[in-house]
């Protein structure tokens, strides 16, 4: 196997390598940005998303809070596509 060859199988186990981080790594973001949107427990305070009178910026908040998981996976998992995709075009 020439040096091109064993290029692209590493560029493609590390992308594989990030792409399994980022759904490794999802239940954890999954759990924190719950425990940020819930009411206050313990001794944390929660922004309480689910009280209907709370003010636009905390609404805006929960938003923000909301798309966290599917950006931090989405970029994950387009960086990984990146790694594997750049490399096999982008040969010498």
């Amino acid at each position: 196997m020439n040096k091109k060859g064993q290029t692209v199988i590493v560029f493609f186990m590390i992308g594989l390598v990030v792409a399994i981080l980022a759904l490794a790594l999802a239940p954890a973001v999954k759990q924190s940005t719950d425990t940020a949107r819930n009411q206050s427990t313990n001794n944390s305070v929660g922004l309480d998303c689910s009280n209907d009178s709370i003010s636009n910026f905390n609404k805006a908040a929960c938003v923000a809070t909301d798309i966290t998981l599917p950006y931090f996976i989405g970029f994950l998992l387009l960086f990984a596509g990146a790694i594997v995709v750049g490399r096999i075009i982008f040969q010498q």
